[in-house]
């Protein structure tokens, strides 16, 4: 039912066809594990509508699938699996050939993944050589012609452009196959459209086919969360696309640098479950994985062994009245020598000494604040609760430590902010979204500091709009840093944040392991956690009231009624995704506000998805006919629309539409500040009265109704619920039609599985001390 959790726009895509490709009249949308993968970009467009696709995305190609499955019986296809790794290894052994030699030839895609190569004639992305307007229109030009003779849509032409450079017509003709590359197509699309160019000759054996469809099975996995997936799931994957030679066809993206082999010992339970009873010989399996998300988990990797191998203590102040003492009887020692040598010129160098070493005193930075054991101990000894002063004393002696806790909790890493600024650190804190920058500035003791509060969101500080500034070598000029909302970061985040920190840093990251996961590949406080190479601190501090108990329920799989006298909790039971939709905007006008004196603006509707009898999509068509009827007139909107702007996957600001002309759409966001949406992109944006549970994390509003439609129960886990429900401050309406999916899901289904390889990584470079 559901489909990915952003606000993007349903992207051109292709429809499969006997005779080529043509344009798709419907949207399409992903399937569950999708949006609870946190899939939002570019996902919708990939899959199917009302969650009738299936979960891992993979559909049929132009052969068969049911005819091209794996044959045998499963321990021949865990021999063949186990065969195919070995000559995956083997290619990364074979030295200059070898994938990770390819992926940085000039025939292969670069680091970032962010485009294929340049074409051997010359023309290319555009970064080595200045494209014209006439260029690009032209460029544009020949690719819509290519698009058109395969019969898919023209619109496709600027992402081709965008991705493959002004030569995109010519790799498109080369390569029919890497239209496969472009938002929204999927194989069998890029099927009807390779027939369209080469007809007969299209066959589902063509190697270019074949490459292909293993990066793109890698994407989609990516687009679940995965940021590696194990061998034998791409082959499968292969052979229901109805690949002939899976095997070939994985060894030949690995040679290609389209994807990288890796080889990790199992251990723990996942050794257990392979089998793996020789301890001589420990259980191991080959993981193949995109070159940008094997970079930045190795990058990451690296980063967090960076910090804690090169930090350093502060010292006592008595400690360092004796260095100091020592460092200047070595001083005075060296100038007694230098003066017996050369006493004939005394005067003159006591001169030209005295003006070297003024200058010099002038010149030189101030050394930053390190405080000692004792200061930071008095420090703990103040803190306001007995969790704050182990988080105070766990980030004394560590450079890198997880804190752990709900919505409460936050009161802890503020009051280690404020207590290391008054110890005189460079100091400050990073939220995911600009409400959780404000809720945080306004909790004691960081209410008490001097305004402004040392606090900006995670992509101000990155991009240098807010924070502390950089270095001259460009890392940020911090001592510490706090992170709040540590899960939300995906791999290619963390690794970002990580390459702006200094040797040395104290990064402090915290955040609700309880909650919904990365929109983008990877689980990074999660194998941290696991991991277990830094302290961390679990907070004592629980959620108070009928909510926070609700929630603290649901985190250990209970759904149990609570006790609520002032109506803090409500659950509802509607019949069909129908009555689901009438209910919860009845919530959202008329009933809270009249019975609990919340505004409808500060109530928000959330459910799984877009789409569906109870998605985004007809939650918020509802809730606009009751509060802001209008035709539409601008791009769909009308002034006073509430809206959901999603420039980026995981990451939602909610405005209010002022007005619209020509220029475009005047957004007004909460903070004041306004921005003109240009036409062309106005169709990005959603209406806001609806979101997807994805969209809403990082923010609280005073009332929450959860939708739970009766479709969802494919997409709900315990993540989802205890995220959800965990939304609404004052008052939580639930209005289920799914009946015991929703607490089956709360027992049965923690969180969908994510194949990731920091925890490996971190295992072979990092000692497990804690």
């Amino acid at each position: 039912m559901t489909d990915a959790e952003n606000g993007a726009p349903e992207e051109s895509s292709m429809s499969p066809d006997t005779g080529g490709a043509v344009p798709a009249q419907a949207s399409a949308e992903p399937g569950p594990a999708a949006a609870e993968a946190g899939a939002d970009a570019g996902a919708e467009a990939a899959g199917t509508d009302a969650g009738t696709g299936s979960v891992d995305g993979e559909s049929a190609g132009a052969g068969s699938p049911d005819a091209a499955g794996p044959g045998g019986d499963a321990a021949d296809r865990a021999a063949a699996v186990a065969a195919l790794a070995e000559r995956v290894r083997s290619v990364g052994r074979s030295g200059p050939g070898d994938a990770a030699s390819s992926a940085s030839s000039p025939a292969s895609a670069p680091e970032d993944g962010a485009a294929p190569a340049t074409p051997a004639d010359g023309t290319g992305t555009g970064t080595d050589r200045v494209v014209t307007d006439e260029q690009r229109a032209q460029a544009l030009r020949a690719t819509a012609e290519v698009l058109g003779a395969g019969g898919a849509p023209a619109e496709l032409a600027a992402a081709a452009v965008s991705l493959f450079g002004d030569g995109a017509a010519e790799q498109l003709r080369e390569d029919p196959w890497a239209v496969l590359s472009l938002p929204g197509v999927r194989p069998e699309h890029a099927d009807g459209f390779a027939r369209g160019l080469l007809g007969p000759a299209a066959g589902p054996g063509d190697p270019r086919r074949a490459q292909a469809l293993v990066g793109w099975l890698l994407e989609q996995a990516a687009l679940r969360g995965h940021s590696a997936l194990e061998i034998g799931e791409v082959t499968a994957g292969l052979e229901r696309l109805g690949v002939p030679d899976s095997a070939a066809a994985v060894q030949a993206a690995v040679l290609d640098g389209r994807a990288m082999p890796f080889q990790e010992e199992l251990t723990g339970a996942e050794a257990h479950a392979a089998g793996g009873d020789d301890e001589d010989e420990p259980p191991t399996r080959t993981l193949l994985a995109l070159e940008r998300l094997a970079l930045a988990e190795e990058s990451l990797a690296d980063g967090l062994v960076r910090l804690m191998s090169t930090f350093v203590p502060g010292e006592d102040q008595e400690d360092q009245e004796e260095q100091a003492e020592s460092a200047e009887e070595a001083a005075a020692e060296t100038v007694d020598e230098a003066a017996d040598e050369d006493a004939a010129d005394e005067a003159s160098d006591e001169d030209a000494d005295g003006a070297d070493a003024e200058d010099a005193a002038e010149a030189a930075p101030q050394a930053p604040a390190a405080p000692g054991p004792a200061a930071w101990e008095a420090a703990a000894e103040a803190a306001p609760s007995s969790s704050a002063a182990a988080l105070v004393r766990a980030t004394a002696a560590s450079a890198l430590v997880l804190h752990t806790g709900g919505e409460a909790a936050r009161a802890e890493p503020a009051a280690l902010l404020a207590t290391a600024t008054r110890l005189g650190l460079r100091a400050w804190a990073a939220t995911w979204t600009d409400h959780g920058r404000a809720a945080f500035a306004a909790l004691a003791p960081l209410a008490d500091t001097p305004a402004p509060a040392p606090v900006a969101t995670l992509a101000e500080l990155l991009a240098g709009a807010a924070g502390p500034g950089r270095s001259p070598d460009g890392t940020l000029a911090l001592d510490l840093l706090v992170v709040l909302d540590a899960p939300l970061l995906d791999v290619e985040l963390a690794a970002t944040l990580l390459e702006s920190l200094a040797d040395g840093t104290r990064l402090v990251l915290s955040g609700d392991p309880g909650q919904l996961w990365s929109a983008g590949p990877g689980r990074f406080f999660a194998d941290l956690l696991t991991a277990k190479v830094c302290p961390a601190v679990a907070s004592r501090t629980p959620d108070f009231g009928p909510i926070g108990e609700l929630v603290s329920g649901v985190g250990i799989g209970e759904l149990q009624p609570v006790e609520a006298p002032d109506k803090e909790v409500v659950i509802l039971t509607a019949k069909d995704s129908g009555e689901a939709v009438h209910r919860a905007v009845q919530l959202l006008t008329d009933s809270i506000p009249r019975a609990l004196g919340i505004p409808s603006e500060q109530v928000v509707l959330l459910t799984p998805g877009h789409g569906g009898g109870a998605g985004t999509r007809a939650l918020n068509a509802a809730a606009k006919a009751r509060l802001n009827p209008g035709p539409g007139r601008f791009a769909g909107f009308d002034p006073g629309d509430r809206v959901a702007d999603s420039p980026a996957p995981g990451h939602t600001r909610l405005a209010r539409v002022v007005d619209g002309d020509a220029a475009g759409l005047h957004l007004e966001y909460p903070d004041g500040t306004r921005r003109t949406v240009a036409p062309a992109d106005a169709q990005k944006l959603r209406h806001g009265w609806a979101l997807t549970v994805h969209q809403a994390v990082g923010r609280h509003w005073p009332g929450a109704v959860v939708v739970v439609p009766d479709d969802a129960a494919p997409a709900l886990s315990r993540q989802w619920v205890y995220t959800a429900f965990g939304r609404g401050e004052r008052h939580l309406s639930v209005v289920h039609a799914a009946g015991p999916a929703l607490p089956q899901a709360v027992a049965e289904r923690p969180a969908a599985p994510r194949t990731t390889r920091l925890r490996a990584i971190l295992a072979e470079n990092a000692v497990q001390e804690y």
